[in-house]
């Protein structure tokens, strides 16, 4: 069984296995707990998926640590794949906080900058910057749609190679706040 999770947005920490289970926790931090839910013996693990971002710096460091904990406890290897990826049939836009958003390429940019004319948005800034969006004529479903959610098996289908933990490396796409002092 491989069993792969995010935690790059908003909606918390999204797990799920390769033999079709799911689960969630509303925090980020809480990511053991869901796996924990799916996984009732972890010698049964045969690899990790785990979605490296772009998304929330912090928690895009959770799911990492845990990754690469569990596959170095278990002796199990991991493989990454784009939070961008856990979307399907439409447009992943996700907050990036600070007016902007993170949009396929990857690349961050302010949500007015998207041309979204005719397409389907989903994901944390698509609820985000609704207004926006529908004015410039793009289609957000409602809050509550699941299709706003990772989906932790598409980061399965959509993984690179499985490796070493430490080879998995957090997808940023915006440059960092702290700078050291020259």
């Amino acid at each position: 069984m491989i069993v792969a999770f995010d935690t790059a947005t908003s909606f918390g920490a999204l797990c799920g296995t390769s033999t079709g289970g799911r689960s969630r926790a509303c925090r980020a931090g809480d990511v053991l707990a869901a796996v924990d839910e799916l996984v009732d013996d972890p010698g049964a693990l045969e690899g990790i998926v785990v979605g490296r971002g772009p998304g929330s710096f912090t928690s895009i460091r959770i799911g990492l640590a845990v990754a690469r904990s569990l596959a170095l406890s278990l002796g199990v290897p991991v493989a990454g794949a784009s939070t961008l990826d856990a979307y399907a049939g439409a447009t992943p836009v996700i907050d990036a906080r600070r007016g902007e958003v993170f949009a396929p390429g990857p690349r961050v940019c302010r949500p007015e900058e998207l041309d979204v004319g005719g397409l389907l948005l989903v994901g944390d800034g698509a609820i985000r910057y609704r207004e926006l969006f529908e004015a410039g004529g793009g289609s957000v479903p409602a809050d509550d749609d699941p299709v706003h959610l990772p989906d932790p098996l598409l980061l399965l289908e959509r993984a690179g190679p499985f490796g070493p933990a430490e080879l998995v490396e957090p997808l940023y796409v915006r440059e960092p706040d702290a700078r050291p002092r020259q």
